[in-house]
């Protein structure tokens, strides 16, 4: 068994599917639209093969929450770049280019070497080794 994808609700896909192409090397798939549904939305694959499906929809509100805010369920995401420099090169990068660094780089008490940014929508994700 394996987890084949992690749904994220945006209000904007191309924004974020360029901040997944552009930092994490996120292959952009075709736009699937459903009209009937007011339902849109992108996969994103890595080099691994884990995908993520990003999704926008005009048939309801999803609740905003502030950015970076912690809240029940799902925490975060962690995407892991093989080692501490490429994680030390991709915070740095990903500072300057204006995106929030929440913390790090540095090592967890459990072991971990991380850096914890937001996308642009505010999701948590753990750049780690």
């Amino acid at each position: 068994m394996r987890i084949d994808h992690v749904g994220i609700w945006t209000d904007d896909l191309e924004r974020l599917s360029t901040f997944y192409k552009n930092y994490f090397g996120a292959r952009v798939g075709a736009l699937y639209e459903n009209p009937a549904r007011q339902f849109e939305s992108r996969f994103l694959e890595f080099e691994s093969g884990a995908r993520i499906e990003i999704m926008k929809t005009g048939a309801f509100e999803p609740d905003a929450l502030q950015a970076g805010r912690q809240r029940m369920g799902l925490a975060h995401l962690a995407i892991s770049l093989g080692s501490e420099s490429r994680v030390d090169e991709l915070t740095k990068r990903l500072m300057d280019d204006g995106h929030p660094v929440v913390d790090g780089p540095r090592r967890t008490g459990d072991g971990y070497y991380e850096s914890v940014i937001l996308d642009p929508d505010g999701n948590r994700i753990e750049v780690t080794v």
